[in-house]
């Protein structure tokens, strides 16, 4: 006897949709499965956009993008990934754990999953990365699949998966008692013989063959990627152009925002009348750079770009200040008279400081690196924020000798302070 279970989908629905709590329980529903092919990990980006009929490539941007800032990004993709059903799955991983149904995914990977989203939300929301950030980005990303669930639910709803199970119950292997009527009327062999045994089925024909797949159609050319890849060009020049005339809010941070901006419309443009997916390229490198921008205020440090390559032999030949916004900063002090005290900084916006002092030379120093390593006369530190080193080292001789005080900061690499 054969039975069936429920639909674990429902059928399509109309698409105008009632109030919120009709939309949730359609959507968990009808909620996206994810491919066997076609997905990258777990296949959470690729179903999501099989589900709503855009293109994947964006709903990856956005995971990564909110996985950058604030963080929640990973765990919202390690969430979706154990609620999300696999094609030709009855339940969802986390479903299966709980004896709901069957699911393709092996229990151990599910726990290892369900472990590893603990640490990676408390990381988000603990707002070690930006302040509020995880809280921001995970209500951004649930507005916006409610609103897509809301304008597309009706499109590519999963066809139901039907759960069949062959029940045996007990007429299909029941004795009748010796003598009944049932055995006389079917002729029963004393010997054990049923003579309806030897009336075999004819043979099933084999399946006719499938009918060969349509030819796909060709890829439609969209003129969106091309168009806002120059709207993006026209708004970096600009941004630019009003920068370097002296307007400070248009810094290289600001103009990166304002080129994504571009960037994104055209990508969720691109997503629904098809094309732009090749400006996910440009935009992933550009949200790097925006964040070592921001992170590291690389705009604090001026005096150009390229090497500084220095060795004063008198006091009156150091400067003040030896700065640089990007590049290698070589200071060699070891040629200085103990004769006059020396007061001296450095400051480097990205790159590699190296600084030699006198043997003898009594140093009170202060080595700071935002993000990046620092040795300071054996002291060493690296990391992102880490606190100044500071102290006095007076030499292999003790005290006395050349007094030089030294200030060295750097927004991003390695700074080494060192005895020449």
């Amino acid at each position: 006897m054969l039975g069936t279970m429920n639909d674990t989908a429902e059928a399509p629905k109309p698409q105008g949709l009632g109030g919120f709590e009709e939309t949730v329980k359609d959507f968990w529903a009808s909620r996206p499965r994810r491919p066997a092919r076609g997905g990258k990990i777990g296949g959470v980006a690729a179903a999501i956009g099989n589900r709503y009929g855009i293109d994947p490539v964006i709903v990856r941007v956005a995971f990564v993008t909110a996985t950058v800032f604030g963080g929640v990004g990973a765990s919202l993709y390690l969430l979706c990934w154990l609620l999300f059903p696999a094609e030709g799955d009855e339940v969802s991983p986390i479903e299966s754990l709980f004896g709901q149904g069957r699911s393709s995914m092996s229990k151990h990977i599910t726990i290892v999953l369900a472990i590893l989203f603990f640490p990676l939300s408390s990381w988000a929301f603990a707002g070690g990365w930006f302040d509020g950030g995880g809280i921001i980005g995970a209500a951004m990303m649930v507005t916006a699949l409610y609103l897509l669930h809301r304008g597309r639910g009706h499109v590519n709803r999963p066809a139901p998966v039907t759960h069949v199970a062959t029940e045996v119950g007990p007429a299909a292997f029941s004795m009748s008692a010796p003598g009944t009527t049932e055995r006389a009327e079917s002729g029963w062999d004393p010997l054990g013989a049923d003579p309806m045994a030897w009336d075999l089925p004819d043979p099933v024909p084999p399946p006719a063959p499938a009918p060969p797949p349509p030819p796909r159609a060709p890829r439609r050319t969209s003129k969106i990627g091309v168009a806002t890849f120059g709207i993006a060009l026209l708004v970096a020049g600009i941004g630019a152009a009003i920068g370097s005339s002296g307007d400070a809010w248009f810094s290289p941070q600001h103009v990166i925002g304002l080129v994504l901006g571009v960037l994104g419309v055209g990508m969720v443009a691109g997503a629904f009348a098809g094309g732009g997916r090749k400006l996910a390229i440009l935009a992933v490198p550009l949200s790097i750079a925006g964040v070592a921008l921001t992170t590291v205020p690389v705009a604090d440090y001026s005096g150009g770009l390229g090497d500084l390559r220095a060795t004063p032999v008198s006091a009156a030949e150091v400067l003040p200040s030896y700065q640089r916004t990007a590049g290698t900063v070589d200071l060699d002090l070891t040629r200085l008279p103990a004769d006059v005290p020396v007061t001296t900084e450095v400051h480097l916006g990205a790159g590699d400081t190296t600084i030699r002092v006198p043997a003898t030379a009594d140093v009170t120093y202060s080595c700071e690196s935002q993000a990046g390593d620092v040795s300071c006369f054996g002291r060493e530190s690296n990391g992102v924020g880490i606190a100044p080193i500071t102290g006095v080292d007076y030499g292999i001789d003790g005290p006395g000798g050349l007094q030089l005080t030294l200030k060295a900061d750097q927004g991003v690499g390695s700074l080494e302070v060192r005895r020449g």
